[in-house]
């Protein structure tokens, strides 16, 4: 992996632990060497780390790749690290009890040091109307559209082609990337990550039978509630979140969104809830905290999922869960004529039950 600082850039390993806001993983920086402490300039697998960067060891099953690691330190468990043997390895060594969150956090630093060496202030090319307010140290990127009222907090960055809409807030220290739309009246608090695509505050999908106009017509609801996005949140390129019909759709504090997801008009997603690629959620559906959907997962509308609820990748849920648990309902998959076998038996359940029922009766 190619490292990521320069030298006169790169923190001493004691420094960049200091630095990445650790405190609280009880690391511990293992010191057995006479040798001046390594400069780390970036991050890298057990495989490819080379002597600027710092590696990680979470999965035990990888513990024999330590063998030929070539990193300056690598990030382990006490438990590892009292299997290896002192002439073994020249890399330092953290111990950490949480090797991967402490990559994570590691991670997050060398990006954040990345994003603070860009450009602020509002591209000459960018639009921006003249009662948006634009606070200090934000970036409005080229070709970007800020319309009448809109707020951008201290410290975000919108990538180029961006457009925020009338009256929409976003709050500090967030990432916009290209071309993310915000309707109007859209609020996003702070340290909001939103990738290349996503779009806030599409009308929800409302309308009434109108059988006046003409037979099958319909007419459209305008969608005039909001969208609410707490602190914290990350959502995937090509998401949709709808606006509420009348109320606010609303995503909690922490919830991470995937790649092509797409939220209903008016649902409710809890707090740190997360959803893997291609979640399909109704509108008016409230879930839980600290929820899980797998990929593919489809939800109904009108539903709630209590909190710690969590459903396995091409489940369908069609009815309420509030008992915390694993929910599957994925149908093997098999030769398609195998299949059309097994679901001519699956149609004569229901006869097949009451068969059996009446030969226990008969047996009684």
């Amino acid at each position: 992996m190619p490292v990521l600082l320069a030298p006169e850039q790169a923190p001493t390993l004691h420094e960049l632990l200091a630095k990445a806001n650790t405190i609280g993983l009880d690391c511990k920086p293992v010191d057995t060497s006479n040798e001046p402490a390594p400069r780390i300039r970036g991050l890298g697998s057990l495989t490819s780390a080379g002597p600027a960067e710092v590696s990680f060891l979470s999965n035990p099953k990888l513990q024999g790749q330590l063998d030929d690691c070539k990193a300056a330190a690598v990030i382990m468990t006490d438990a590892v690290y009292q299997t290896l043997q002192p002439e073994s390895y020249s890399y330092r060594v953290v111990l950490c009890s949480q090797p991967y969150l402490m990559y994570a956090l590691l991670a997050q630093w060398f990006d954040q040091h990345r994003i603070d060496r860009l450009e602020t202030g509002i591209h000459p090319s960018a639009i921006v109307s003249p009662t948006a307010h634009i606070a200090d140290g934000a970036n409005i990127g080229p070709f970007c559209v800020v319309e009448e009222g809109a707020r951008i907090g201290r410290g975000t960055r919108l990538g180029p082609h961006c457009v925020v809409g009338a009256q929409s807030v976003i709050g500090d220290d967030c990432l916009l990337h290209a071309r993310v739309t915000l309707y109007h009246n859209v609020v996003v608090g702070d340290r909001a990550i939103l990738h290349s695509g996503s779009v806030l505050g599409a009308d929800g999908f409302g309308f009434a039978p109108d059988p006046h106009k003409e037979a099958g017509a319909w007419a459209k609801i305008a969608q005039i509630g909001g969208v609410v996005v707490g602190n914290d949140v990350e959502i995937g390129a090509n998401t949709t979140v709808d606006r509420g019909a009348l109320e606010n759709t609303v995503i909690g504090n922490g919830v991470k969104l995937d790649n092509q997801i797409m939220i209903g008009h008016n649902s409710q997603i809890g707090d740190h809830t997360a959803m893997a690629a291609c979640v399909g959620v109704a509108g008016s559906t409230i879930i839980g905290q600290r929820c899980t959907i797998a990929g593919a997962a489809m939800l109904s509308g009108h539903l709630v999922l209590g909190d710690d609820v969590h459903v396995s990748g091409g489940t369908a849920i069609t009815s309420n869960i509030s008992k915390p648990g694993r929910y599957t309902g994925v149908y093997p998959f098999s030769e398609h004529t195998q299949w059309q076998r097994n679901a001519a038996v699956l149609s004569q359940l229901a006869q097949l039950r009451r068969r059996l029922r009446s030969m226990e009766k008969n047996t009684q």
